[in-house]
């Protein structure tokens, strides 16, 4: 198939999704019971004591959730096609503004948090293709086996307490820009990057592991080594350059993996981002932020794995898309 057939392709599918999650989330939001007037009129709690049903009506109508649901669908959906976001219902603020703000936190986290992963998974699982059936490999698996079980949340949290409980230490709270005080904010963001890139690097060790036990297993690997050639030539130039290429298509997985897992750790080491941002907008019900961040980790998705699937197609031609 013609490589820009495929990419209009893949496109319109990823359309298709967004346009599929952006029906879902706005469904599920007017689904739940009470809306963000009930948390404004009562201060947060949604009791409304003390409100008249009138005076909910009239700001109910002032931020346009009196219209139908139809039409407030297709109002957000052409908003967001105009890359206008609107405001939050709750203060007031532009989403798109608030939205910048946030993501260099977000995207720094899951940055640090690939490279962690990269620089262990990938080592560890060529270390363990190697030592196959050794106490190496035994102990990369056992390590994979906790980096894609362990919810993220729970390690946080046992790092926390584990600090306090036993070291009377806890990692720094809160957040510093990197131009401001680069130490102070690489103290703040180690902790949670780590703790994200250690499932990533589960993920990665485990699929480098059964890539070079693959290659190493191929005709041309055998003569290789019956011609005496060096092992670190054969390592080098034969197995781990053509191990190595499908394991570009779980980094760009597991990078977007780790942007939406983000959303938890924010939440736990208070770092302002796009996560935290999600969480406190679904508590006070905003329709207006939590619509836009869910199709934008959404269209995160589609993006990155677009784009590996043409960076895979540019290093190996011999890829065909059918």
């Amino acid at each position: 198939m013609d490589m820009k057939v495929y990419l209009l392709r893949r496109l319109f599918q990823g359309l298709l999704t967004l346009l599929l999650v952006s029906v879902v989330i706005f469904g599920i939001l007017r689904v739940a019971p009470g809306d963000v007037a009930d948390l404004i009129v009562a201060g947060g709690d949604g009791s409304g004591l003390g409100v008249s049903s009138q005076e909910k009506d009239e700001l109910r109508a002032t931020l346009g959730l009196d219209r139908s649901l139809l039409r407030q669908y297709g109002e957000w959906v052409w908003d967001m096609a105009s890359l206008h976001w609107g405001e939050s219902l709750f203060t007031g603020r532009s989403v798109w503004d608030d939205f910048l703000l946030k993501l260099p936190v977000t995207l720094q986290l899951s940055l640090m948090g690939l490279f962690i992963a990269v620089a262990i998974g990938v080592p560890l699982g060529v270390a363990a293709a190697l030592r196959q059936d050794t106490w190496v490999d035994y102990v990369v698996r056992v390590f994979a086996l906790g980096g894609v079980s362990l919810p993220h949340f729970w390690l946080a949290t046992l790092l926390l307490l584990a600090g306090v409980r036993y070291f009377t230490w806890s990692p720094p709270l809160g957040y510093e820009s990197v131009i401001d005080a680069p130490w102070r904010n690489l103290t703040q963001f180690v902790w949670p990057a780590l703790v994200l890139g250690y499932s990533g690097a589960g993920l990665l060790s485990r699929m480098t592991r059964s890539t070079v036990l693959e290659v190493m297993r191929q005709e041309y690997i055998r003569t290789a080594w019956a011609k005496g050639l060096q092992p670190a030539a054969v390592v080098q130039r034969h197995i781990l350059r053509n191990a190595l290429l499908p394991v570009i298509t779980v980094v760009g997985i597991a990078f977007a993996a780790l942007v939406s897992g983000s959303v938890v750790l924010e939440q736990v080491f208070v770092l302002p981002g796009v996560g935290l941002f999600l969480l406190e907008a679904v508590k006070f019900r905003d329709y207006t932020v939590v619509q836009p961040i869910i199709v934008f980790f959404a269209a995160w998705v589609v993006l990155v794995n677009l784009t590996v699937d043409v960076l895979y197609t540019w290093l190996n031609p011999r890829v065909r898309h059918g």
